[in-house]
């Protein structure tokens, strides 16, 4: 018997799909209560770092390059007080086999679907992610489909998104293009039952697994090029995934004082699910639409639980202004001749601020870059802005930047100023949303569940027990 496939039975079938499409029952985790095993569910991988690091060396993934941007810590360094000055390093992740960190998800989740004998994979993104399944869709001989949210309601898309799905299907995968609302998962579950394919998610454990290399490389370059671990690694952050997998390597590699540091774009006021607001910023990841809202409740995802767990991990929460990334994207290329995407560099930016209330033996490395050229270069994103309204000028870009309204680009590097985010409030936001979507009286919680709270939020027990009245 056919299946009712209107939105509603899709939708309550969920879990039942996704048992299906990623080999993994979630319901083993739970406790039935707020606390779930997460550690457990990295392990339901079966695949150890070593294993990870192998299976993204048979497919041009991993072991990049660490780059010294000298010039730009030189730079750095004039708008510093005497003495400070942290150097600046760029983890290359634009050398993986589709240019961008994501291939070492993507990696591992393919070559798992291909173990368990799925015909095809699918992915549910705007973008990079969409290119590196794609691409390791291509090598591992599997079907692709991605799914992605492109348009508004009278069908005009940004460059970058489309800039991206060219690249989807250059590597051979159907690209399914939405407009902007609540029917990409919709739309992305009814395409996971109807195909039987492997979810390759973002946020499954196999793709945070796959993003550990990347911790642990660093780990290891720093130590033979500089002699000891860094000291801040800052991540871009938008659903988690980067800080989350980044960290869990600093960390399997002994970097227990390491500083992790995530940064976001700051869209404040912007509703990304908003066909009016959809193309009112000008730019499509990274930002704090999807930085915050994971953060404080990473289970929105397409997977019952996400690995992707930030606050179990970051140390601080940074924000920088649209107009800031791209100045410092014009920097990269004019001062180190390194021409890469925004997305990395909203990372960059962060740290160009961040350095200069370090001292210069310090180290800062910045976890990622990525390919640009077409839709994803800063041009033509500027140039869209325009069409739509947007004012662009140069001035002070953290007192005159004003989301969906203008871009303000810094007047001289001085003005890139990082805004500290109130970490704190996005901890206890998620204590609260955790308890209230377990349906559980705070009073009734068991020591696992204020531990696991804990840990979720890198805090104690009396943090968890004050922001829960207890």
């Amino acid at each position: 018997m056919a299946l009712a496939k209107d939105y509603d039975s899709v939708m309550g079938r969920s879990n039942e799909i996704m048992k299906e499409a990623l080999g993994l029952d979630y319901a083993e985790f739970e406790s039935g209560s707020v606390a779930f095993d997460y550690e457990a569910l990295m392990k339901s991988t079966g695949y150890t770092l070593e294993e990870c690091a192998k299976i993204q060396s048979q497919v041009a993934v991993g072991n990049t390059p660490l780059l010294e941007l000298r010039n730009l810590t030189a730079l750095a360094r004039k708008y510093a007080k005497p003495g400070y000055g942290a150097r600046i390093f760029a983890k290359d992740e634009a050398a993986n086999a589709s240019g961008s960190f994501k291939a070492r998800r993507a990696a591992c989740a393919v070559a798992h679907a291909k173990k368990l004998g799925y015909k095809g994979v699918i992915a549910a993104t705007s973008g990079n992610y969409g290119a590196a399944v794609a691409s390791q869709a291509a090598m591992q001989g599997l079907k692709c489909i991605v799914v992605q949210e492109c348009y508004d309601s009278h069908g005009v898309g940004q460059p970058e998104i489309i800039e991206k799905a060219r690249k989807c299907e250059a590597y051979g995968a159907e690209v399914i293009q939405l407009t902007v609302g609540p029917e990409l998962f919709y739309t992305f579950l009814s395409v996971l039952e109807d195909t039987g394919y492997f979810n390759a998610s973002l946020y499954s454990p196999f793709g945070i697994a796959g993003i550990e290399t990347l911790g642990y490389e660093i780990a290891m370059q720093c130590r033979e090029r500089v002699g000891k671990d860094p000291d801040m690694v800052v991540c871009t952050n938008a659903g988690g995934g980067m800080m989350t997998g980044t960290a869990r390597g600093l960390l399997k590699a002994g970097c227990v004082d390491t500083q992790m540091v995530s940064a976001s774009i700051d869209l404040t006021g912007l509703h990304m699910a908003s066909d009016t607001q959809f193309n009112r910023k000008s730019c499509t990841t990274g930002h704090t639409g999807f930085g915050v809202p994971y953060a404080t409740d990473p289970d929105h995802s397409d997977v019952p639980r996400s690995a992707a767990r930030p606050l179990r991990y970051m140390d601080r929460y940074v924000t920088v202004k649209q107009g800031e990334v791209m100045y410092m994207t014009e920097a990269l290329a004019n001062l180190e001749g390194i021409e890469r995407g925004p997305a990395g560099n909203t990372a960059l930016a962060a740290a160009f601020s961040l350095a200069q209330e370090m001292p210069e033996d310090a180290v800062i490395v910045i976890s990622e870059t990525e390919y640009t050229g077409a839709g994803k270069h800063i041009q033509p994103q500027l140039s869209f802005a325009r069409e739509n309204g947007i004012e662009i000028r140069f001035g002070d870009p953290a007192k005159e930047d004003k989301p969906g309204e203008n871009i303000i680009l810094p007047k001289d590097p001085g003005y890139i100023k990082h805004q500290e985010a109130d970490i704190n409030h996005f901890r206890q936001s998620l204590i609260k949303k955790a308890v209230k979507k377990a349906g559980v009286d705070a009073d009734k919680l068991t020591d696992a569940d204020i531990e696991f709270l804990v840990a979720e939020t890198k805090t104690d027990v009396d943090f968890v027990k004050k922001t829960l009245g207890l």
